[in-house]
């Protein structure tokens, strides 16, 4: 099980990441990878982010600031295996 969340506060970036993060998963047709987007500042801080968005795969930070790519995405899924 492959678990991803993606943190933001909504923003522009914070969405376009998501969709990044589905399409990476729809793509590797998987049933085993879980996708959460987190809003709320206190849990976004836990995970020593300051800027968003920010993508964590299995609770190790992968993605600060930017939007990645759907491949990177999908590299980050494939290094969690």
């Amino acid at each position: 099980m492959i678990d991803i969340k993606v943190l933001g506060s909504g923003c522009s970036k914070c969405k376009v990441t998501e969709s990044q993060v589905r399409r990476a998963i729809e793509s590797l047709n998987r049933s085993d990878i879980t996708l959460t987007k987190v809003d709320n500042v206190e849990e976004i801080l836990k995970y020593h982010v300051m800027n968003t968005p920010a993508v964590i795969v299995n609770e190790v930070v992968k993605s600060t600031g930017r939007v990645p790519s759907v491949e990177q995405i999908i590299q980050f899924i494939k290094e969690a295996n």
